[in-house]
């Protein structure tokens, strides 16, 4: 590209984001914690209908037992944290696509603050659900989409370039 658009702040952080599954022992700070929160809660949802409820979990046993659970959630044994996005399913029929774009963005949050996440769903599988359900203690109607763990890296992880151009269509298929 001939423009510098590429180095913007935002775009090199979305850019740099990764998928981190190894996390070291040292310990995420609270504020940092809150400021993914936050981010997440920021997230556009349609009608501005917000239905997502975060469970922030901090408890080696409450992180052992999803990881235990949850069959592409291992990690969660060496994670610091985890935020489950969840969401009050009788609020909107798209609550899934919603609770994404807050996912979405606790992810570039985490990457923007120097921390590893990953995310694991567990939307649309039953038996992942219910583990969530069951360890975090979910009240009726209040379903999950996924369990992100949340660490500093314990090694060097680099971003995965995506882009290709042969799936950019333009006016006609």
């Amino acid at each position: 590209m001939e423009n510098n658009y590429l180095e913007h702040p935002v775009i090199k952080n979305i850019l740099s984001r990764k998928s981190v599954r190894k996390y070291s022992t040292d310990v995420v700070e609270d504020e940092k914690l809150e400021v993914l929160l936050r981010c997440g809660m920021a997230a556009p949802s349609g009608k501005n209908v917000q239905p997502w409820e975060l469970i922030l979990v901090k408890d080696r046993a409450l992180l052992d037992a999803m990881g235990e659970g949850l069959p592409y959630a291992k990690m969660l044994a060496d994670a610091q944290a985890a935020i489950v996005v969840c969401a009050v399913e009788e609020k909107c029929d798209y609550w899934y696509v919603d609770c994404s774009a807050v996912t979405e963005n606790i992810l570039l949050a985490a990457e923007a603050l120097g921390l590893g996440a990953v995310w694991t769903a567990t939307y649309p599988y039953p038996e992942r659900m219910e583990v969530v359900k069951t360890v975090c203690e979910l009240p009726e109607g209040v379903v999950s989409l996924c369990v992100i763990p949340v660490g500093y890296p314990a090694k060097e992880y680099n971003a995965r370039d995506k882009y290709v151009v042969e799936k950019i269509h333009r006016e006609k298929f």
